[in-house]
């Protein structure tokens, strides 16, 4: 399964946990996407959505405690588009940006691949 006229593009990725980080990772590569950079902090994340060329970021919502929502208002700043990983629904998202698009975790590959289709293409 292949992104349609988007494969290619690269996404920053924020994730705690290691083992689900690379299972996105992965599953982001077999879409066609290129993984940018990956993030499992906070601090690590904001200083890689500062200095990293991306076209989408796809945020947990909850990294170690810590909402998303700095690095959500950097990614916001620089024009780029992003998704929310939650496993908390959409009710668990940051209040500004609840009109953002959210995956609710564990998501599959099929809905991993609409949701970054439906985001590119909307910015």
């Amino acid at each position: 399964m292949t992104a349609t006229g988007l494969s290619g593009r690269s996404v920053f990725l924020v994730e705690d946990e290691v083992m689900i980080r690379m299972m996105v990772a992965d599953m982001l590569e077999e879409l066609g996407y290129k993984v940018a950079a990956e993030a499992g902090d906070i601090n690590e994340a904001m200083r890689l959505a500062q200095s990293t060329e991306f076209d989408l970021a796809i945020l947990d919502v909850n990294v170690n405690g810590k909402v998303i929502s700095p690095v959500a208002d950097v990614i916001m700043a620089k024009g780029c588009p992003f998704i929310f990983a939650t496993g908390y629904g959409s009710s668990g998202l940051p209040e500004q940006y609840r009109d953002r698009p959210a995956l609710q975790k564990p998501f599959q590959l099929d809905a991993l691949g609409k949701t970054i289709e439906a985001a590119l293409r909307g910015s």
